[in-house]
């Protein structure tokens, strides 16, 4: 996967998504932002959710239980120095429906152990590089 995030001036970025999508980040006003967008570690709150959201509905209907309404609650702790990143991040999964415990409780577990690849790359150790092109 490939896509393309360019400044937009102060503290924005757009990035242009190969679905055909923009995502819009922004940082603070504090911090010379605009606030016209989620702080990337936000979106990256927001795309565990989407990432295991999607898994777990489709696992359940698989598995032929009615959800009613579904949604989650993110929460992470992140280091005190720098660089800040996540040392845990806590999901509540809220459903409603008649549903089977059991079914909910399999249908979470296997997004969080087999299938969500967001959950997974924050597990996984990523091998980053750079490469500087002056136009």
């Amino acid at each position: 996967m490939e896509l393309k995030v360019r400044w937009d001036g102060k503290r924005r970025f757009i990035g242009e998504c190969p679905s055909g999508h923009e995502l819009v980040l922004d940082g603070s006003e504090e911090i010379g932002g605009e606030n016209s967008g989620p702080r990337p570690t936000e979106a990256l709150l927001a795309a565990v959710c989407g990432c295991t959201g999607i898994d777990v509905i489709m696992i359940l209907e698989k598995m032929q239980q009615p959800v009613k309404a579904y949604h989650m609650e993110i929460s992470g702790e992140r280091n005190n120095t720098e660089p800040r990143y996540f040392t845990s991040i806590q999901i509540k999964y809220v459903l409603e429906g008649e549903l089977d415990e059991a079914k909910v409780a399999r249908a979470i577990q296997l997004s969080a152990t087999k299938y969500c690849g967001v959950m997974h790359s924050l597990k996984a150790e990523v091998t980053t590089s750079y490469e500087i092109i002056r136009s």
